[in-house]
């Protein structure tokens, strides 16, 4: 079923950023993700849905190489990934944004946001443009990074990640305890950059707000892919993902 599935989601002419077949990965002696099959095309949003531990967080962070062990192939623009370490990976253009946010509290935003190097000769977006994403940002830059609120950490981090000139964004629950207003301002600034020709997988337990989001899903359970279709098949999904998700 998730193969046939698999195969319905990627036809199309859009090059593909990203090709995962087989992937397994482990936290010490725990198999985590029992060969996963994935795929991103090129400037689109793929969402990762799933309920708690189905592997999702886990899948990204195999993909960008901060597991225990994996195996099976991950790769990006053809390149293969499963043998790299995490600095390789980050600097073809990958970028994690995890669901703690990783903001160092004793460093201000402005810090925060100049911390990791440009991994990209070109291509890193200009700071005025990421004041123009996220204006609370500018308003806040000596402001120390544990007196941001979470709206504002989340912003951060996410600015943190396009200042380096990663074009592959990997958000895990980026709207996570937010306040609906910043839900709303988190889901603009997803959109302006699919806009702008990033590719973002998105793994976000908000389903309304993925839904206005994304291009296409991939549904886990037990660290496997059991579904995947494209937007325009989500509403005849409904059933399924209800049962499934509890949506």
């Amino acid at each position: 079923m998730a193969e046939a599935a698999l195969q319905r989601s990627g036809d199309g002419a859009a090059r593909l950023a990203l090709e995962i077949r087989g992937l397994q990965a482990w936290y010490n002696e725990s198999h985590i993700l029992h060969g996963v099959d994935l795929d991103v095309r090129e400037g689109e949003v793929v969402t990762l849905l799933g309920r708690n531990g189905a592997g999702k967080t886990t899948t990204l962070k195999a993909i960008m190489g901060i597991v225990g062990k994996r195996s099976g192939s991950v790769a990006f623009n053809g390149r293969e990934l499963i043998n790299l370490p995490i600095e390789r990976i980050a600097r073809l253009g990958v970028a994690l944004c995890p669901e703690e946010r990783a903001i160092f509290a004793s460093l201000t935003v402005k810090e925060n946001l100049f911390l990791p190097p440009a991994v990209a000769k070109t291509g890193a977006m200009s700071v005025d443009r990421i004041y123009a994403l996220f204006p609370n940002l500018r308003e806040r830059l000596s402001s120390g990074g544990g007196k941001l609120s979470g709206g504002e950490q989340q912003m951060l981090a996410i600015a943190r990640i396009l200042r380096t000139g990663a074009r592959f964004l990997m958000l895990d629950e980026p709207t996570e305890g937010l306040a609906p207003v910043i839900i709303q301002q988190i889901g603009r600034t997803i959109a302006e950059l699919k806009r702008e020709g990033f590719t973002i997988l998105l793994v976000e337990q908000n389903f309304r707000f993925a839904s206005t989001l994304a291009d296409r899903f991939f549904v886990m359970e037990h660290g496997r892919i059991v579904d995947a279709f494209a937007s325009v098949e989500l509403e005849g999904r409904m059933g399924f993902l209800h049962e499934t998700l509890g949506v």
